[in-house]
């Protein structure tokens, strides 16, 4: 089966054909960087990697681009919060962004564009949007001009004739229509800013994106990714000042987006406070595994990060581990990926079918005696393990990092129990109820006995 993807401009599954299968060109939304990552964040990061490996399987040269917004209002609070320089704050996260993905098995991108080092190109693409009549100048501010881009709404199926101020619309005086978006505004003193036609500022987000692939992948791309919170307003934004700046029908051929992370089967928000940092959940329980829970729904339905989805990857990788190692006496041999695996991802990223095939490839493996098949069908199952970003490490390895992670996880719960224990003593209710509801979130059951208190898993 050829590659085939399910476009968010068309509402359709289509044929992949890029428009130069020598260059193949993908832009995906990078992070904001002004604190660590959460898993929600991974997640596009980790779908969008395997689709990466897949086209790379498929063709000579990939050109993926992941940008960096490092200057934003969030960066600018936390500036100002934490006293720290704004360049500090962007480096130190945007580090610590790169070190959580490399944990994820994130292949890096090829072009990492940082929006601060592309002002220059957004005050040119600001400027022919005004020529062109598509933005204008107010009260310091430059904004685009939605009802000039009839073709606005169509990545979201949004009527711009139906369309109200609402929650994620920005009503302002300088704004001739509700829905226009702000190209360029003014900064003060306080606030990083660059000179410009139109005085000392800096530029909006949308613009950030349309500039930096235009400049890197072309005027108009093969693919461009990211979650489905983009699609309105950031995308629905990219398009309409990429096509009318550089006069194309098309910014992006095809348009991806994933689905979001749930907690426990809720919706994971800051409100709710059930944020979960990438590198917390990678010291709990490895990057591999993490992997493996994002990767074992459809990118485009929501993936549940739940103590069962947890032990369940835990239990399959432990059990494919376990054969890799039973079998690490037969020699490599470079094989090209499975056929049946393959298909299941040129059929939009199917990796829960691709999992299963990998887990298959992995039991027949088990049951095969010719030494000549054996070294065949594991060069075929670590060769489709690579595709997935999976299997990465030495067996060894990986039971010695999971008996340190194990361990670490008995003296985390040891250590509350004391803490519990202790609450109790000084009839501290509340403090004895938080800790049982975090070791419940951990997925361990206490039982309080004439004895002592015991414990397990779920």
């Amino acid at each position: 089966m050829a590659l085939q993807l399910q476009n968010t401009l068309t509402g359709e599954k289509e044929p992949f054909i890029p428009l130069d299968k020598n260059r193949v060109t993908v832009y995906l939304c990078g992070p904001t960087v002004y604190n660590y990552a959460h898993i929600g964040n991974a997640r596009p990061a980790v779908v969008f990697d395997v689709l990466n490996r897949l086209l790379r399987h498929h063709y000579p040269q990939v050109v993926f681009a992941r940008n960096i917004t490092d200057v934003d209002d969030k960066i600018n609070k936390q500036s100002q919060q934490s006293g720290q320089s704004i360049q500090a704050i962007s480096g130190k996260y945007a580090q610590a962004y790169n070190e959580d993905l490399a944990s994820l098995n994130v292949l890096p991108p090829d072009i990492e564009p940082h929006a601060t080092e592309h002002i220059a190109e957004m005050i040119i693409m600001i400027e022919t949007l005004i020529d062109k009549q598509h933005a204008y100048e107010q009260d310091g501010h430059v904004l685009f001009d939605v009802t000039t881009y009839p073709e606005y709404g169509q990545l979201s199926k949004r009527d711009l004739d139906d369309m109200r101020a609402g929650a994620r619309v920005d009503v302002a005086d300088y704004k001739k229509n509700p829905g226009d978006f702000v190209l360029w505004k003014p900064s003060t003193d306080d606030l990083p800013g660059w000179e410009s036609p139109w005085g000392r500022g800096r530029p909006g987000w949308h613009i950030e994106c349309s500039a930096m692939a235009a400049k890197h992948l072309g005027e108009v791309i093969d693919i461009h990714c990211g979650g489905q919170d983009l699609i309105f307003p950031h995308h629905e934004n990219e398009i309409a000042q990429s096509c009318c700046a550089n006069d194309q029908p098309l910014f992006a051929r095809y348009w991806l987006h994933n689905g979001f992370i749930t907690m426990s089967d809720q919706k994971m928000s800051k409100s709710l406070g059930n944020i979960e940092l990438i590198r917390d959940v990678v010291d709990k329980h490895g990057g591999e595994v993490v992997r493996w829970v994002l990767l074992n729904a459809h990118y485009r339905q929501s993936a549940n990060w739940s103590t069962d989805s947890i032990h369940q990857a835990q239990k399959t990788l432990d059990r494919l581990y376990r054969i890799l190692a039973d079998f690490s006496h037969i020699k490599t041999q470079e094989t090209a990926p499975d056929k049946e695996l393959v298909a299941a991802l040129n059929d939009d990223l199917n990796t829960p079918k691709a999992f299963a095939r990998l887990i298959a490839l992995a039991k027949t493996l088990q049951k095969t005696e010719s030494s000549a098949e054996l070294t065949e069908i594991k060069g075929r199952l670590m060769s489709s393990a690579q595709i997935l970003g999976v299997l990465q490490q030495n067996p060894t390895q990986w039971f010695d990092d999971k008996q340190v992670t194990d361990k670490n996880i008995k003296s985390t719960i040891e250590q509350l129990l004391k803490e519990r224990e202790i609450a109790r003593t000084e009839k501290n209710w509340q403090r004895s109820d938080d800790i049982r509801d975090e070791l419940d979130t951990m997925g361990v059951v206490i039982e309080d006995t004439a004895d002592g208190t015991n414990w397990h898993f779920k």
